[in-house]
């Protein structure tokens, strides 16, 4: 049984960093971001998760394995997604198949120059996870439709003007550094608002999402007021406590 890569700890002590080496079975990525969740949400303090990405479209992804293991994939990616840590992805080079997964389910994303973001494909045939909506849900279906129908590759400065990175740069240890002092400060309770709100917006109409926008700004509202001063309640639920639904 292949052994996944241990999380380390950052320099700094923000958080932690996990290496994703996509040559590894599908099985022991999914141990590796499990446990990465794991310790996460097991700090007492406010956490910085950053994931380094590159270089792993080859070969078949993901290889011979059961329909349930690839919805433990999924679900381990969906974990990671709604962590209460701020997410960083550092990608370089070719990403596809565990490494686009992965992209797509971070907060704040970096590029060196040479990225090319590609979907996987097993002789011919194009692998349907759910990379597929969350292209769609970040970037609109038009640029999704170019990369999913006709297999075209995403360079960098593609990925930067749709949105799917936030910054190129070559120095990636200072831009990493920089990202996580920076996000580090943002509150988990803070973070989680704001990432609810978002998808509110790309997949509820105006009525839907009100409650949710109303919850969040009483919220806010009772924090602006100080301690014990109460506050309405709002219509509509908020986001679920250490998560939400992106």
């Amino acid at each position: 049984m292949a052994t996944p890569p241990p999380a380390e700890e950052l320099a700094d002590g923000l958080g932690l960093q996990l290496r994703i080496d996509g040559a590894l079975p599908l099985a022991a990525l999914t141990r590796a971001v499990d446990d990465l969740c794991r310790r996460a949400d097991a700090r007492d303090r406010q956490t910085v998760v950053v994931l380094r990405l590159g270089d792993s479209a080859t070969g078949s992804w993901p290889g011979d394995v059961g329909i349930q293991d690839v919805n433990r994939w999924e679900r381990a990616v969906r974990r990671l997604e709604r962590l209460t840590a701020v997410t960083v992805a550092v990608a370089g080079g070719t990403c596809g198949g565990p490494a686009l997964d992965l992209l797509l389910a971070t907060d704040y994303r970096m590029a060196t120059a040479d990225l090319r973001l590609v979907l996987p494909v097993n002789d011919g045939h194009f692998w349907p996870g759910m990379a597929v909506h969350r292209l769609v849900r970040q970037t609109g279906l038009g640029p999704a439709r170019r990369l999913v129908l006709w297999g075209h590759d995403v360079t960098a400065r593609r990925a930067l003007e749709c949105g799917l990175i936030d910054e190129i740069g070559a120095d990636a240890e200072e831009a990493v550094r920089t990202a996580t002092v920076w996000l580090g400060r943002a509150s988990a309770t803070e973070l989680a608002v704001r990432r609810a709100l978002l998808l509110e917006a790309a997949a509820a109409s105006h009525e839907d999402a009100l409650g949710t926008h109303l919850a969040a700004c009483d919220r806010e509202l009772r924090r602006l007021r100080g301690p014990g001063q109460g506050g309405t309640p709002a219509a509509g639920p908020g986001p679920p406590s250490g998560s939400t639904d992106r």
